[in-house]
């Protein structure tokens, strides 16, 4: 079976912010709040990417892509499933060139590709959390039916048990109320997923206060990073449960409305 977001993270891209993150002239089409300190944002990318290698994991560096100020952003542009990975389609039109950029690095790096969203489908990576044998899957403003329904049975096909959750427009992805704290265990927003959603997983409830709130990066077994300048909260109910917290101020990216996993695609974990 392939990657257990809640396993130690062994391999990970990230594109480190350059000119094409502060080279934004409309906001809007790409969903990015306000701009961002140039200087701030690399210290904070710079420290993401010590925390990563500080646990051991290696860091692969992507360059941006030309005018996707959103490539910074790697999780969304690809599902890296283990053996290979699965070319997803972006919700967001403006970051639709992503996903050929992100298929062909991955397919330099080993990782083939073993499936393909269609038109009209979407599926973005911020809504797939894969734990072993159960694929989390989000129906969101970014991942559409038809999108899922396709990713549904690719996954299948690779053995994958998909579970599938509505997520309100407010998170944006289900990532954003929830994330793996470890192999079988998850950290999610309260009244936010249906019955019977987390069934054989141990869960720490938190409440939404954001759109990330439930976003956190999982190194490893009960240990994770957080975005300690939007969610001191979180930390805080993690650290009651026994989990260890490393904080980090990613503020500067959440002007570009991406949380903590957002920067990173995990290639290789366990």
């Amino acid at each position: 079976m392939g990657i257990n977001e809640g396993g130690r993270l062994r391999r990970v891209a990230v594109c480190a912010p350059g000119d094409e993150y502060f080279n934004v002239e409309d906001l809007g089409i790409h969903n990015i709040n306000e701009p961002a300190d140039r200087e701030l944002t690399g210290e904070q990318h710079d420290a993401l990417r010590g925390l990563l290698e500080q646990a051991g994991a290696e860091v692969v560096l992507l360059p941006e892509h030309v005018g996707q100020p959103n490539s910074v952003f790697t999780r969304d542009s690809a599902l890296v499933v283990g053996e290979g990975h699965i070319r997803v389609r972006m919700g967001l039109s403006s970051r639709q060139g992503e996903t050929i950029w992100m298929s062909e690095h991955l397919e330099a790096l080993g990782l083939p590709c073993l499936g393909e969203i269609e038109a009209p489908g979407t599926v973005e990576g911020g809504d797939v959390i894969l734990m072993g044998e159960v694929a989390f899957v989000g129906l969101s403003c970014r991942s559409n039916e038809a999108g899922v329904a396709q990713l549904e049975s690719i996954l299948t096909g690779l053995g994958y048990e998909v579970r599938v959750a509505p997520v309100a427009d407010d998170a944006m992805h289900v990532g954003g109320v929830m994330s793996a704290i470890g192999s079988r265990r998850v950290v999610c927003c309260a009244d936010r997923f249906p019955d019977g959603y987390f069934e054989g997983f141990d869960t720490v409830e938190i409440g939404f206060l954001n759109p990330s709130s439930g976003n956190v990066i999982c190194l490893g077994e009960n240990e994770v990073v957080v975005n300690i300048a939007e969610n001191g909260v979180t930390a805080s109910a993690l650290a009651e449960q026994g989990v260890t917290v490393y904080d980090l101020d990613l503020s500067e990216f959440r002007k570009g409305a991406g949380g903590p996993t957002c920067l990173i695609l995990p290639l290789e974990r366990g």
